[in-house]
């Protein structure tokens, strides 16, 4: 094994060594989930050494210079106020979701009006239109980091997957019997998994187009689906109230996660895939030990229905917005509560952190989208202007840009 070279990843902190073995080209990432700007950097280093036979004595002094650089961007101060940057009106019906490439460059919309769009972000300029589906496009995504290829879901059951620089059609995945609400690649962009209201998950080859395999178990709709940060494990959410879990290259499943009164709304793995959140319509938030599949924690306090969940870039913080108007962050390792987020006036159906884990945005059928100190709960900012409510909203990888989808037809973006 052979080192060439160290690429440093922000978000969540870590370091990435490119490796050379048997002539191919390999990486590995060192995870430093709790470094702090205050961490003592050579004991930061020295436990990199000691477990980590491609760091040699000539390449301490390299690390510990990542490190810092690390922390230096730790300790970054976020007082960033955004600013309206663009409204596109950006369909002619209602848009379904958003979502950014990687690098915040461009961004897609997905609509009623059966397609999905490609921007640039700081243009705000169209670049595709995306069209082919018989019905609604609901699910949307980029094969993020790489950004190349867009998948798009849609209730007229099929699965597209296209070029995201020249807009051409690659594949269409047929095989759903109802429509398709939601989807993901898995890290590698290797394979799109579809959830759908047939009750069945299935996976398909990105490359070649083919179906590798259905996940059947589900006794009512699959509306949420998400891989584990290796590709190895994908979960998915049911109105049959539980949550499954299966290992993705034998498409068997590994547990059903049980306990929950209600459908689902939402279910997704920490970074390190340690734990799985878990949102529900019986107003709770349950936290699971991802490798046995028992619950360790249930959390309550909403008077609504928990909608959406989330774990901030290190999974140490976890969220929960309700159809009660407002929102929670949690310790995601002792379950305490950090702060409450009150202040909207409708449900607030999406929730998500900034990159350095900072800010809290959230998107609300008030017309409004807000943003959160997650530490206190005080409203640092409201983002207004949407004339219906807002149902989907994102940052980029930096952090310095969002978007807010609305039931309006428009989509803002906010510098």
């Amino acid at each position: 094994m052979k080192l060439k070279r160290f690429l440093l990843r922000y978000y969540p902190p870590g370091i990435i060594l490119e490796y050379e073995q048997g002539g191919n080209v390999k990486t590995k990432s060192i995870d430093l989930l709790d470094l702090r700007p205050e961490t003592d950097v050579d004991a930061v280093v020295e436990e990199i050494a000691r477990k980590e036979p491609l760091i040699t004595a000539s390449k301490t002094d390299q690390v510990r210079k990542l490190v810092i650089r690390l922390q230096e961007k730790l300790s970054q101060r976020d007082d960033h106020h955004f600013y309206l940057f663009k409204v596109l009106r950006a369909h002619i019906l209602p848009l379904t979701n958003v979502a950014f490439n990687k690098s915040g460059s461009s961004f897609i919309t997905g609509s009623y009006d059966r397609t999905c769009k490609v921007w640039d972000t700081a243009s705000g300029e169209e670049l595709h239109t995306l069209e082919g589906h018989r019905n609604v496009v609901y699910a949307i995504a980029f094969n993020n980091p790489y950004g190349d290829k867009i998948a798009t879901g849609s209730f007229d059951k099929t699965c597209k997957l296209w070029s995201s620089e020249t807009g051409k059609c690659f594949h269409t995945f047929r095989g759903h019997t109802a429509e398709i609400v939601c989807l993901s690649f898995n890290p590698q962009s290797s394979v799109i998994a579809t959830g759908s209201m047939d009750t069945t998950a299935k996976l398909w080859d990105v490359e070649t187009g083919q179906e590798k395999g259905t996940l059947s178990g589900h006794s009512a709709e699959i509306i949420s689906l998400s891989f584990n940060s290796t590709g190895s494990h994908l979960i998915t959410g049911s109105f049959d109230h539980t949550v499954s879990v299966w290992d993705v290259n034998s498409g068997k499943k590994i547990h059903t996660l049980i306990g929950h009164r209600a459908e689902i709304s939402s279910a997704q793995f920490n970074y390190d895939c340690s734990l799985i959140a878990t949102g529900s319509m019986d107003k709770t938030c349950r936290i699971w030990d991802a490798s046995s599949g028992k619950c360790i924690r249930t959390l309550g306090g909403h008077e609504d229905e928990v909608l959406d969940v989330g774990f901030d870039y290190t999974g140490q913080h976890l969220l929960t917005a309700s159809a009660d108007a407002t929102a929670r962050v949690y310790n995601a390792t002792t379950h305490i509560l950090v702060s409450k987020l009150e202040g909207h006036e409708g449900e607030i159906s999406k929730i998500c952190f900034n990159p350095q884990g900072t800010s809290v945005l959230t998107a609300s059928s008030d017309k409004t989208a807000r943003l959160w100190d997650p530490e206190t709960g005080a409203c640092k900012q409201i983002l207004e202007g949407h004339s219906d409510e807002i149902f989907s909203c994102a940052f980029n990888y930096e952090g310095n840009t969002i978007i807010t989808g609305s039931k309006d037809n428009t989509c803002r973006i906010w510098r």
